[in-house]
């Protein structure tokens, strides 16, 4: 056993890094007895709009919230589909669901992890027909198609441009789950500019789970846009759909962020850049380290339209059951994003989806691990990882390879 264990996260350091504005949020709140809207919330919804770039950020009570909010004000109606992958978490298509909507996937590009807009257009052109109003209809559901949500995974955007591109040509709406990619960037080559994962489509949902680039202390979440109808929509759909106390303009929700959590996110997120930047520091040293060992893991894959955030640092491995059980007895914390594929999940077996219909995305699925990835990882605790990751490789390079199963075919 490891003396000295890396863990996966470590979420005890920035809050003790930030003990003393943490407190004082607490304290005003406290104070002033200010425990939902008002200035905090105001002043966090300001700044991160600012640092995503967008014109409006609408603060609710979570990552799940904000993708279904956005979706429903994008203009997603119940009785549409709206196409995704296979290869996220599932408040992915939870929010598809509660929106009246249904999932549709496409499979994802081996090398980023992220929607394969080869995929995309496969499905778009092939999966698809209009209907005598020019609507695109879904062979599959019969439904009406009016939304892609690209996933930007592990902190990483997709390539937006062509996703974008495809949805423009049919008249679909793109909402980013940027759940994971808090400051992420992309290159687009349309606009030759340097874009904040979160300002591309025409809204963004993020997450602020306590284990995010950008987390709370508790559940929220956030949704950015340019869209000032969009926005104006979002804040009645997260207040019970009131625009002023007690006259309700539409059914709404109970979907907003408390101040004291939006508190707290506006102290993290004056350091959230430094941390992005620890990240990447981190991904590259990670891939030093790997260059000069003995290993048969596959490393992630950074395009260069691409500036991954890393909120994850997920490889992928041939022996993972084994390699995680020996990683687990040395004292080094891992993890699986995601273990099986939402097209597999007995929760969607109503879809009909089988195994065999997104073959790379139940590829990945049955090799990638998740090696430890925080701020405050050590340069010690990387060379652990790695050091015992190649003593593995070593000792299990010349076994039978398991052959790892995800479900029995359906």
């Amino acid at each position: 056993m490891n003396n000295n264990p890396v863990p996966f996260l470590d979420l005890i350091a920035p809050h003790k890094e930030l003990e003393v504005p943490l407190n004082q949020v607490f304290e005003q709140v406290m104070n002033t007895a200010g425990f939902i809207a008002g200035p905090m919330v105001e002043e966090f919804e300001k700044a991160f709009a600012n640092f995503c770039a967008t014109q409006y950020a609408i603060g609710v009570n979570s990552g799940t919230d904000a993708l279904r909010f956005a979706l429903m004000a994008g203009g997603v109606k119940s009785g549409d589909a709206v196409v995704t992958v296979p290869n996220t978490f599932i408040a992915t298509t939870e929010a598809i669901s509660q929106a009246g909507a249904l999932p549709e996937f496409v499979d994802i590009d081996e090398r980023t992890y992220n929607m394969d807009p080869l995929r995309l257009q496969e499905y778009l052109e092939h999966g698809c027909t209009l209907d005598a109003a020019g609507r695109l209809i879904s062979r599959r559901s019969r439904r009406p198609v009016t939304a892609v949500l690209p996933v930007h995974l592990y902190g990483q955007t997709a390539d937006m441009d062509p996703i974008v591109a495809l949805a423009e040509s049919y008249g679909l709406a793109v909402i980013e789950d940027a759940c994971q990619a808090h400051g992420a960037e992309y290159f687009s080559r349309r606009r030759n500019a340097w874009m904040k994962a979160g300002s591309i489509g025409k809204a963004a949902a993020f997450s602020f789970y306590p284990g995010k680039n950008l987390g709370a202390c508790g559940d929220a979440g956030a949704v950015t846009t340019d869209d000032g109808e969009i926005a104006s929509r979002i804040k009645r759909l997260r207040d019970h759909g009131q625009a002023q106390k007690y006259y309700h303009d539409i059914e709404g929700y109970n979907g907003r962020l408390d101040a004291m959590q939006a508190g707290f996110l506006h102290v993290k997120l004056k350091h959230l850049a430094n941390w992005n930047h620890s990240r990447r520091e981190h991904a590259a040293a990670y891939a030093r380290l790997f260059a000069q060992s003995s290993t048969t893991v596959k490393l992630p894959y950074e395009p260069e339209w691409s500036k991954a955030v890393y909120h994850l640092y997920v490889v992928r491995a041939e022996r993972r059951a084994s390699l995680m059980e020996y990683l687990k007895s040395v004292g080094i914390g891992t993890g699986i994003h995601y273990p099986v594929p939402l097209h597999l999940q007995e929760a969607y077996a109503y879809l009909n989806y089988r195994r065999g219909d997104f073959p790379v995305t139940e590829e990945v699925a049955a090799e990638i691990v998740s090696l430890p990835m925080f701020p405050q990882l050590m340069a010690e605790q990387q060379s652990s990882v790695v050091a015992a990751i190649a003593r593995f490789c070593r000792v299990a390079g010349s076994e039978p390879l398991e052959k790892p199963s995800l479900l029995a075919a359906r």
